[in-house]
């Protein structure tokens, strides 16, 4: 027998087996933390934002179609409960950004070790000079790997504007890590 789909566990959820959900949670709460700790570089609020999208699924459970990709409407609803949570609390974003959880191996010495933290650092203080849209765009595409016909879903525009806007904000953080380093 095979695992039930995202989209036939959330189809079971909406038609009242609520316990389906837990199996979801247990799917996609890594995945979602990850997207919320790459916007605000903060444990605390990622994991009750995640919390706060199983409770906004469960809640709205009855809008959902089980047309299209699960994955895109669980992070338009993670998007809300973002754009929500900062809304509420009038927060501002002065986050570092975590882009990988970098792994070193054995064989590298000590100097490749700083080069290349030093490079991420880099990295993530060009990335957090973007602005929210753009930086949410890479997230998505780049970190969380996510196809661009699922981000044209969640940003509600066109596959091809998906790309674009990813094309843009990767160009645009070139632009900017270059300027670091020179200056």
């Amino acid at each position: 027998m095979y695992p039930l789909t995202d989209d036939a566990l959330m189809l079971k959820v909406k038609s009242g087996d609520l316990d389906k959900l837990g199996l979801l949670y247990e799917r996609h709460k890594k995945r979602l933390f990850g997207f919320f700790y790459n916007m605000n570089h903060d444990v605390s609020i990622s994991e009750d934002l995640v919390q706060n999208v199983f409770v906004r699924m469960l809640k709205y459970r009855h809008t959902y179609k089980g047309e299209g990709s699960f994955l895109a409407w669980m992070f338009s609803t993670a998007r809300n409960v973002r754009y929500d949570h900062y809304k509420k609390n009038k927060e501002l974003y002065q986050a570092d950004l975590s882009l990988l959880d970098y792994k070193m191996g054995d064989h590298e010495n000590a100097l490749s070790h700083l080069e290349k933290k030093d490079d991420m650092s880099l990295l993530q203080q060009g990335l957090m000079r973007l602005d929210e849209e753009r930086r949410e765009v890479l997230v998505l595409s780049k970190l969380k790997e996510m196809k661009f016909s699922e981000i044209a879903k969640i940003l509600g525009c066109s596959e091809g504007a998906a790309k674009v806007k990813a094309h843009r904000a990767l160009k645009e953080l070139r632009q900017i890590v270059q300027k670091m380093e020179i200056g």
